[in-house]
């Protein structure tokens, strides 16, 4: 471990600093939150100390998100050089162990999972846990929508059919087998459709708000999660001490514009499948996203492989709720 003040490595079961006297039990007791205020290193840094704790930080090439292994204190790469994150998180991890999370996957597979019965036939070729970094997002979305108003619409097309049928049928008695009158029926009907759906336009506006998560490794972009959200009712401030020996804390190369600016493109992309799903006929749709606060979770996630047949299933579990965040077939 190193001092807080004056960044001197001592034994990790010091009390206080050999160099200075801190008093490292009061520290320690403390949740690390490092405060974003200033900057720590320039931006070209292959070497920066710890803002918590003073140990060394070295951030592999690419990163942009590192923890500090002794006390858990995280940094982040932005444009104007290394700082201390503002507000960094974690969701517990479950109570339950590999086997039993083995147990309620095979469970999940047996009921159907991917809508096929995969259990029978695969065989797990891998499974780990880790501690990985997702920025969460704070956004609002409007959505203004035109849209035809249907029961509008069928109330005039009904109407007009129903008026039409009769004068066709009086002109068919007067021509021929009744071949004119439909015809002309159909043509003014159409007519009339298209009337009835242009003033039938109504303007409506979907308001939502999102904490969207964006996972912080380029290399896990295939389990980006699209429409889930975490527990964040039972997340806490980070502390590396609660993370169980063994389990790695993931370091991120996705920085907190690039999470913003991907939060925007997936926002708006679920604002527009939620206007179709209640929506028909969409003439025109447009989707302005706000983006406020940013925070840094670590979430327990279990990463399951299989082989089924040949082919490769990977499940993708959340290891506080036990959810299953992706299920991907390569």
């Amino acid at each position: 471990m190193y001092c807080p003040k004056c960044g001197a490595q001592l034994p990790d079961d010091a009390v206080f600093c050999m160099k200075c006297g801190t008093n490292l039990a009061s520290v320690q007791s403390k949740p690390s939150v490092a405060s974003g205020a200033s900057i720590i290193a320039p931006t070209d840094a292959t070497a920066l100390k710890c803002p918590s704790c003073g140990a060394p930080i070295s951030p592999k090439f690419g990163e942009m998100v590192v923890t500090c292994e002794y006390c858990g204190t995280g940094v982040t790469l932005g444009g104007d050089g290394w700082r201390g994150l503002q507000k960094q998180t974690m969701l517990p991890l479950g109570s339950l162990g590999k086997d039993q999370v083995l147990a309620e996957i095979h469970s999940l597979m047996d009921r159907g999972l991917l809508h096929r019965h995969l259990q029978e036939g695969s065989a797990l070729e891998e499974m780990n846990l880790s501690f990985v970094p997702y920025w969460i997002v704070s956004a609002s979305a409007r959505t203004s929508i035109i849209a035809a108003d249907m029961a509008v619409t069928a109330g005039e097309i009904a109407t007009t059919a129903a008026l039409f049928g009769v004068m066709g049928s009086a002109m068919g008695g007067r021509r021929r087998g009744g071949i004119a009158g439909p015809l002309l029926a159909g043509a003014v009907l159409g007519s009339t459709m298209g009337a009835g759906q242009v003033n039938a336009r109504k303007t409506y506006e979907m308001d939502n708000n999102y904490n969207f998560p964006i996972v912080a490794l380029k290399a896990f972009n295939q389990y980006q999660p699209r429409d889930y959200q975490f527990n964040l009712g039972e997340r806490t401030l980070f502390d590396i001490s609660k993370i169980p020996k063994g389990i790695r804390v993931l370091n991120g190369d996705v920085g907190e514009e690039g999470a913003k600016y991907q939060a925007k493109t997936f926002v708006d992309q679920l604002q527009s499948e939620k206007a179709h799903s209640q929506y028909h006929m969409i003439q025109q749709l447009n989707t302005e996203v706000d983006v406020a606060d940013t925070e840094l979770l670590y979430v327990p996630i279990w990463f399951a492989q299989y082989d089924h047949k040949g082919k490769k299933i990977i499940l993708v579990i959340d290891g506080n709720s036990r959810s299953v965040i992706n299920s991907i077939g390569l």
